[in-house]
């Protein structure tokens, strides 16, 4: 008899000594801080170093400066930022020295193409990507800045289109992990059809929502746990049944069978290895 439940995927690479913190966009930086202070509590050091980088934003200095005086909230730190602004900033040797001793990268929002089309290969980000997998390095990132971390990335798409074939921008992030797609804004923005779109055209990627002022944190390159306010969706097609996006026109409403839905909020989590949901009381 055919089984419906197909094995999980295997992931075989050595798991990442380092975090990836993924932020849905709009945290809060003005009372509580949570999501930014959850984020300094991963560091052992009574002062860390963050470099925040502002590739993404048409307004770096700004930008920089809302999180400087963010971070200075919540007690001692050294806060840096970083405009690498073209291809050339992106082989700076002074930027690379300062991304070697950085206990913190923070990718800040924007638009995620500026990321991928200025950082992709470079020096600085093949740096980020060696110290996330060698060395006990924070690597976070909010809106843009998180939707970027995956190998398959989303760039553009309307929401109210997107359960029509071809209305989801697709392309390649700077692959911190694999198998996954992040999308931000999620909730208050009504991504579902744009990401449940994105999961049906390769079922192997777990699709990850992440709501404003909240977030997951990646450890092992495959444990998630949620954190801050709200609330993150999780599309799993790996047992997808069916679905007619191979025989249909673009435009065309996309139909799909037996999409499994999660949803994690702060001290719930779940394996994308094993696709196994974590409740409160498992998580470590």
């Amino acid at each position: 008899m055919k089984k419906d439940n197909k094995e999980p995927l295997k992931i075989n690479e050595k798991e990442p000594r380092g975090f990836l913190v993924a932020i849905g966009g709009n945290e809060d930086k003005e009372y509580d801080l949570e999501i930014l202070t959850t984020l300094l509590s991963l560091v052992d050091s009574d002062c860390p170093k963050i470099e925040v980088i502002t590739t993404a934003t048409s307004l770096p200095i700004e930008t920089g400066q809302e999180y400087v005086d963010a971070f200075s909230k919540k007690g001692k730190s050294s806060v840096g930022i970083l405009n690498i602004a073209d291809r050339e900033g992106a082989s700076n040797q002074k930027f690379l020295k300062r991304i070697k001793t950085a206990d913190i990268i923070f990718f800040a929002g924007g638009d995620q193409l500026r990321l991928t089309s200025i950082l992709g290969g470079s020096p600085v980000i093949e740096e980020i990507k060696r110290r996330y997998r060698e060395e006990l390095c924070i690597i976070a990132g909010t809106s843009a800045g998180a939707a970027a971390m995956s190998r398959t990335m989303i760039y553009g798409g309307d929401s109210s289109e997107a359960h029509q074939k071809g209305s989801v921008k697709i392309g390649e992030g700077i692959g911190f992990i694999d198998n996954i797609v992040i999308d931000t804004h999620f909730v208050e923005r009504g991504r579902f059809n744009r990401l449940t779109h994105v999961v049906c055209l390769n079922p192997a990627n777990l699709g990850i929502g992440l709501g404003e002022d909240t977030g997951i944190i990646i450890e092992k390159g495959h444990i998630v746990k949620a954190i801050g306010a709200g609330l993150v969706v999780i599309f799993d097609g790996l047992n997808l049944k069916y679905s007619n996006v191979a025989d249909i026109k673009f435009e065309e409403a996309i139909a799909m069978e037996h999409l499994l839905v999660h949803t994690i909020v702060d001290g719930h989590g779940f394996d994308i290895k094993t696709r196994k949901y974590i409740r409160p009381g498992d998580l470590s």
